[in-house]
């Protein structure tokens, strides 16, 4: 088989975008900006775009230019009741199945939190690692140096062996430029440089079958 290991994203890739989750954590971002660093509540939502836009994820920025504890805020903004949003796919458990390759989890939350997404989704069993936000520190998705450290502790000797899975193009453009085989979930068409995009995660084997 060409490709050896399966790297996928958490968020937004194993569950539909819609499924109210991300709105959720975004919600208590905010909440924890206004409540633990009062920053006025009119403006946090605002601040919070950009601080991820300048440092590639929320919690970076709030590390760099408010000192924030990673621990605090990571256990604040996950303290969602997952369970209300997510239950078992047994279609998506069938198809991950189905595949022999390793199977990673590479994401910019923690493991507490994807071990919770895994569960609820019945999955957690089928994959072999997980590769979190507190595994890269001080680097977070979509930094090369991130990918560089997912890479290293996963023991992938040849990127080209690899496949992304992500519903995030800044995340697909690093990997692609590292010479993983990229897939964009949640988009009908490709995105240059992107190879291959799957309107959701129930259609990847409509691409692997293609590149195996």
């Amino acid at each position: 088989m060409r490709f050896e290991t399966l790297f996928f994203d958490l968020d937004d890739t194993l569950y539909s975008s819609t499924s109210g989750i991300w709105e959720a954590i975004g919600d208590r971002m905010v909440q924890y900006m206004v409540t633990k660093l009062e920053i006025p509540e009119a403006t946090a939502p605002v601040e919070r775009e950009r601080l991820f836009h300048t440092h590639g994820t929320t919690m970076r920025g709030l590390v760099a230019e408010y000192h924030i504890e990673q621990v605090d805020f990571l256990e604040y903004v996950h303290d969602i009741s997952i369970e209300q949003f997510l239950s078992p796919n047994f279609a998506l458990r069938n198809m991950l199945e189905s595949y022999p390759q390793r199977k990673v989890i590479f994401t910019n939350a923690d493991t507490g939190h994807a071990i919770r997404v895994l569960e609820s989704l019945g999955i957690k069993d089928l994959f072999e690692k997980i590769i979190d936000i507190r595994s890269i520190t001080p680097w977070c998705k979509p930094q090369p140096e991130a990918f560089a450290k997912a890479l290293e502790i996963a023991g992938i000797k040849n990127p080209k062996n690899c496949v992304m899975i992500d519903d995030a193009l800044r995340n697909l453009v690093t990997a692609h430029d590292m010479g993983l085989f990229t897939i964009h979930v949640g988009e009908q068409e490709v995105i240059q440089p992107v190879d291959a995009a799957i309107l959701s995660i129930e259609e990847l084997p409509k691409v692997l079958s293609q590149i195996n």
